[in-house]
């Protein structure tokens, strides 16, 4: 049995103590680099008709915008997890439905990662109180306990845009099902404007994606560290002066470096790049 950690601070000289803090614990984490091959862009009902009309695309940017995370148990492997996360990514493309007179499609791709990690066992139910949830005459357990399945988080940057075609509708659907509109949410058919064509009849477009994520598990804990009690900073809050904007301008520092692209050794210096410059190897 574990030994019962439940001393009181230890009082310390110069203003450090040993205080007691509730966070999380990452129990289990992960990185990957995935590629999606001709991914369906579901598009609004213009988009899908510029598509049609047009033999040449091109993709602008692609944004991820949200992200559905699902923690299961993985059946005979105690205290692991399968995490489950659909990814939803705004895709913005330029069409040349006319020649010299390019036209902007929006669509929302979406994609789907799985992983499994560790993330231990919890047998407590948690009860967390609301501020502003008493209730002098009502019932006080309002409240429900938490979940002992543990937190999943998944960082995940804008995917580069690897390749980008139209294909017809029937060589699509032999490999990617086309989803309902119920499927998609409704914050995500919120971000295109017009309605979301989801069974286009004559051509699709379909995107390649490469993505550059970390999936984590976390589950609360309680830990006994040494802090430094906090002082008034000493630095005074300056306002911004709207009398003179000029006079403000001048103050700034000139931003010598953006008018110097970084070369591939001050990037391979920097830790951005793992690839060989300036004759390292």
């Amino acid at each position: 049995m574990p030994d019962i950690r439940n001393t009181s601070p230890i009082c310390g000289g110069s203003g450090r103590d040993s205080v007691y803090i509730d966070t999380n614990r990452i129990l289990d984490s992960c990185r990957d680099k995935d590629c999606y091959e001709d991914v369906v862009v579901y598009l609004s009902d213009v988009g899908s008709d510029l598509i049609e009309r047009s033999g040449s695309v091109r993709t602008k940017s692609a944004k991820v915008i949200c992200a559905n995370i699902q923690v299961d148990t993985v059946p005979f492997n105690r205290g692991f997890y399968q995490v489950s996360i659909t990814m939803y990514i705004k895709i913005v493309c330029e069409v040349c439905a006319c020649i010299g007179r390019p036209q902007e499609v929006e669509g929302i791709a979406v994609v789907e990662k799985k992983v499994i990690l560790y993330g231990s066992e919890g047998n407590v139910n948690i009860f967390k109180s609301e501020p502003g949830a008493q209730n002098f005459c009502g019932c006080s357990c309002a409240e429900q306990p938490g979940t002992n399945l543990p937190i999943a988080v998944f960082e995940v940057v804008d995917p580069i845009v690897l390749n980008t075609k139209i294909v017809e509708a029937c060589e699509c659907r032999s490999c990617h099902p086309c989803l309902s509109a119920s499927e998609l949410p409704e914050s995500v058919c919120s971000c295109i404007n017009g309605r979301i064509c989801c069974e286009p009849a004559g051509k699709v477009l379909t995107v390649s994606l490469g993505f550059f994520s970390v999936v984590r598990i976390e589950r609360p804990a309680q830990y006994l560290v040494h802090g430094t009690e906090y002082t008034v900073p000493e630095k005074e809050c300056v306002s911004p002066s709207t009398d003179d904007p000029c006079k403000m301008f001048k103050h700034m520092a000139f931003p010598v470096n953006e008018f110097y692209p970084p070369s591939l050794c001050d990037i391979k210096n920097s830790g951005d790049n793992d690839g060989c410059g300036c004759g390292k190897r």
